[in-house]
């Protein structure tokens, strides 16, 4: 097959293969080849046999000539090392402001501090992933949201991104008290208010009830900001995702909520379904406070953002 299949423009985002594959600029090995086989799987050729034939070949050419490419370049370290110094380096040249006009997500981020920046790009680089290649013929528009979200991201954080360092942690381990509530869709118990946390954690209690998602996501958020490390917010927070049908997201809280409290009963209610194991690893990088993560959401289910919905 000819690499002429594709349009010339859809070759220029090589520049960018962490764009290509659909990841953060701190992917780690495990995560891009998880990525890669993940690709590999979806758009090869026995899946698309009963589609369209330019279907197929569209797919086989992304794959050719795009993903492999990508995924040869950023397997190597080295490569990677110097991927990383390109992208940077067209960070600096690029004006912040041209950037963030052109991806609503890159400026929620500009507003942010590095902590906050960090989950928030990782949960957008996951939710541009999950839609990147559902449609063969719009991944090149997906893929150019999350190469200028890259670059808006190197631009304000991480200047010492592959620089040898100790990991440090984005929650830091805690010894978390159990939580004697137990929670349900239809529970009738309320939660004491202790606390400001636990007055935002209440009333998200009672918009679930109403299945008012958006304001009960708001409440959530704004406990999480006042206690981070709070199994019961998290484990909530996934379930309201998962009842928007927004499965990566929920996924996460999950996650996170059995990271925070292994016994978590709502998180371990849901865990199976999500395909979750107790006590599995996971990443803290994806993994820290939920801050402002609804505001993404909104932006994508709104259809305001630029360009995709999760």
């Amino acid at each position: 097959m000819s690499q002429t299949f594709l349009p010339p423009e859809w070759f220029k985002q090589l520049c960018d293969p962490y764009a290509v594959l659909g990841i953060s600029v701190s992917a780690d090995d495990r995560q891009i080849f998880k990525r890669y086989h993940t690709l590999a799987k979806l758009l090869h050729p026995d899946r698309h046999t009963k589609s369209s034939n330019p279907d197929q070949e569209l797919a086989t050419a992304i794959l050719s000539y795009l993903i492999n490419p990508a995924y040869e370049q950023l397997k190597n370290r080295h490569k990677r090392l110097i991927a990383i110094a390109m992208l940077r380096s067209d960070a600096r040249v690029l004006q912040q402001e041209a950037l963030s006009v052109q991806n609503a997500i890159a400026e929620e981020i500009t507003e942010m501090s590095a902590p906050q920046a960090e989950l928030f790009y990782e949960e957008a680089i996951a939710c541009y992933a999950e839609a990147q290649y559902k449609s063969l013929h719009k991944f090149s528009q997906v893929t150019q949201q999350i190469s200028i979200l890259n670059l808006v991201y190197l631009q304000l954080h991480k200047p010492d991104l592959f620089l040898p360092q100790k990991a440090v942690r984005i929650i830091p381990e805690v010894e978390v008290k159990p939580v004697e509530l137990t929670l349900s869709e239809k529970t009738n118990v309320k939660p004491v208010l202790t606390n400001y946390a636990q007055r935002h954690y209440q009333r998200a209690i009672e918009y679930v009830k109403l299945a008012n998602w958006a304001l009960a996501v708001q409440e959530l958020r704004d406990a999480i900001k006042l206690e981070p490390n709070n199994s019961d917010y998290y484990a909530l927070l996934g379930l309201v995702h998962l009842k928007q049908k927004f499965i990566g997201m929920a996924r996460v809280y999950i996650r996170q909520a059995l990271k925070l409290n292994p016994q978590d009963s709502l998180a371990l209610k849901y865990a199976p379904g999500l395909k979750i194991q107790p006590g599995e690893n996971t990443n803290p990088k994806s993994m820290a406070k939920a801050v402002s993560i609804a505001a993404l959401l909104s932006r994508f289910s709104q259809g305001k953002s630029s360009q995709v919905k999760c």
